[in-house]
């Protein structure tokens, strides 16, 4: 893992010379001077920041009861504890909103870490607190580092943290973050490395665990498909297929938000009608309906900085999925070119680099198996006949904030304000 290319007996000098608006001796880590940014907005105090608010015990112990995560404290305990100097450094996990769930480290440290609010049920979201490494990792969806007075916050600059986030294996949403802090003087550089090594084997262990659930599904579902008449298939909670009937097989079916037993539209599928199985769904679709509820409206949501979604309403109901960054930012473009866009044009729009088509293919069939029915082809756009809205934050930083794609960098300058503005405007 590289070393912050910059010095670090330069940072405090960048830092005063950033906020205070005139010429810094070097210029900030991109990521950091970004972040700098989008904390101003919030008002934080750069001296010494806010009070930070604590969620209360009983709130506490039932995020952890109902967090994926729990089952995953031993293997980050035996990957992180042996490297990192427990008696100097915090071990941290939170959930997705940057809340403070599990904390390990030496009471002298842990005492330190109170001082700074820096404690279980506290959330370290950028918004609140500052640049930090748990902040600024549920913003970027990636390991990171903030060192010393990268943090905006004075009072935190003895410290230096790295963080990764940790992600669901089967749907690719955020879980929480992983993260390691200690004293900037006696921090290791190879430790964003190993955060990120126990952090990418941790997924696979949720992974491997999820598979199993699958294959105990597979036992009880499949004597009973066995029975069924027409296509219908077994699914997991998530909507991952686990036996099928009359008709080939399919890797997921996307469910609605909020699964309910009855009829619903799905659009990998059409109408079909749900019924609960242990741990999973049993979907049937509905062969006398033919195409009587296609979708007619799509809502892509990007008003909050760290959580998208799509909306799909029709005349059997509506359903939503969470989107991944990148989906996030397909969809952003399709919904602004209503007559659609090329895989040239749009590896133009993703990566400045009209070449990389292939990747883009591959990400709009992935798309395209979950939102059947919603997104058309030759040219890749949304299907005709759709009404398509598209929600945007209020402030330029708050769009897809961690996206570097040319198209969203030039809509981000469209927002009111330039760079941003107050209010809720669907951009055109």
């Amino acid at each position: 893992m590289k070393r912050i290319p910059i010095d670090a007996a330069l940072l405090p000098a960048i830092r005063e010379a950033t906020l205070a608006g005139s010429e810094p001796p070097a210029r900030p880590r991109p990521v950091i001077g970004e972040s700098w940014h989008r904390v101003r907005r919030h008002g934080v105090d750069p001296e010494s920041g806010r009070p930070v608010p604590l969620i209360p015990a009983d709130e506490v112990e039932h995020l952890r009861h109902t967090s994926q995560l729990g089952v995953l404290l031993p293997q980050l305990r035996e990957g992180l504890l042996e490297a990192a100097d427990a008696v100097r450094h915090l071990i941290v996990v939170t959930d997705a909103e940057g809340r403070l769930l599990w904390r390990e480290g030496s009471p002298g440290v842990r005492r330190s870490a109170d001082r700074l609010g820096f404690e279980v049920g506290a959330s370290w979201k950028e918004e609140l607190v500052g640049t930090n490494g748990i902040g600024l990792a549920l913003v970027e969806r990636r390991p990171v580092q903030v060192h010393s007075a990268e943090h905006f916050v004075r009072t935190h600059h003895s410290w230096t943290c790295a963080a990764a986030p940790l992600h669901d294996p089967r749907d690719g949403r955020l879980l929480g973050v992983l993260n390691v802090s200690g004293p900037a003087l006696a921090f290791n550089p190879a430790t964003l490395a190993l955060v990120t090594a126990v952090a990418k084997v941790s997924e696979a262990e949720l992974r491997a665990r999820h598979w199993e659930s699958v294959d105990r599904l597979r036992a009880i579902a499949a004597p009973m498909l066995a029975r069924v008449g027409g296509r219908a298939l077994a699914v997991d909670r998530d909507g991952w297929t686990a036996a099928v009937t009359g008709m080939a097989p399919v890797s997921r079916v996307v469910l609605p938000g909020q699964v309910r037993p009855g009829r619903v539209w799905l659009p990998s599928l059409g109408p079909c009608s749900i019924e609960p199985l242990p741990d999973g769904w049993l979907v049937r679709v509905d062969e006398s309906a033919g195409e009587d509820a296609p979708p007619s409206r799509v809502v892509l949501d990007l008003r909050r900085p760290h959580d998208w979604t799509v909306t799909v309403s029709g005349g059997a109901g509506h359903w939503s999925h969470e989107l991944s960054p990148r989906h996030a930012e397909l969809l952003f473009i399709l919904a602004r070119h209503p007559a659609g866009r090329t895989a040239a044009e749009l590896a133009a729009d993703l990566f400045g680099d009209a070449t990389r088509t292939v990747t883009v293919r591959a990400e709009l069939s992935r798309m395209r198996r979950t939102l059947a029915g919603v997104l058309s082809h030759r040219p890749y756009r949304f299907a005709d006949g759709l009404d398509v809205r598209l929600l945007a934050p209020g402030h330029g930083a708050d769009l897809l904030p961690a996206s570097t794609a040319p198209v969203v960098l030039a809509a981000r300058r469209e927002l009111p304000g330039g760079q941003g503005g107050s209010g809720s405007a669907p951009l055109p």
